[in-house]
């Protein structure tokens, strides 16, 4: 894991990343996307409508415990089909 890339979705209003929550007061889990195009497919297939007030950046394997660390996110959801969605969970001890 430490040694890929992966691929997250974050808002340009206010910059924070896309997660998936089991509710409002949850932290969530930090969605990563193995390949750009699967994030675009994401946001085309699940917002269509709002896909244009996202952005696609990449990141590093190794770069993704100290962002958990920093945005308080609980582990994160390994997307490994876009349209369906099929997710791994992942959570940080």
């Amino acid at each position: 894991m430490f040694s890929e890339v992966y691929y997250l979705v974050r808002s340009q209003a206010d910059g924070r990343y896309l997660v998936a929550r089991s509710d409002r007061k949850a932290n969530g889990f930090l969605l990563l996307f193995r390949e750009h195009f699967d994030a675009l497919s994401y946001l085309n297939t699940h917002a269509g409508e709002v896909a244009n007030r996202f952005a696609v950046e990449s990141v590093a394997g190794s770069q993704i415990g100290p962002l958990l660390k920093r945005w308080g996110f609980s582990g994160v959801g390994i997307v490994s089909d876009p349209l369906l969605p099929k997710i791994e969970f992942l959570q940080q001890n």
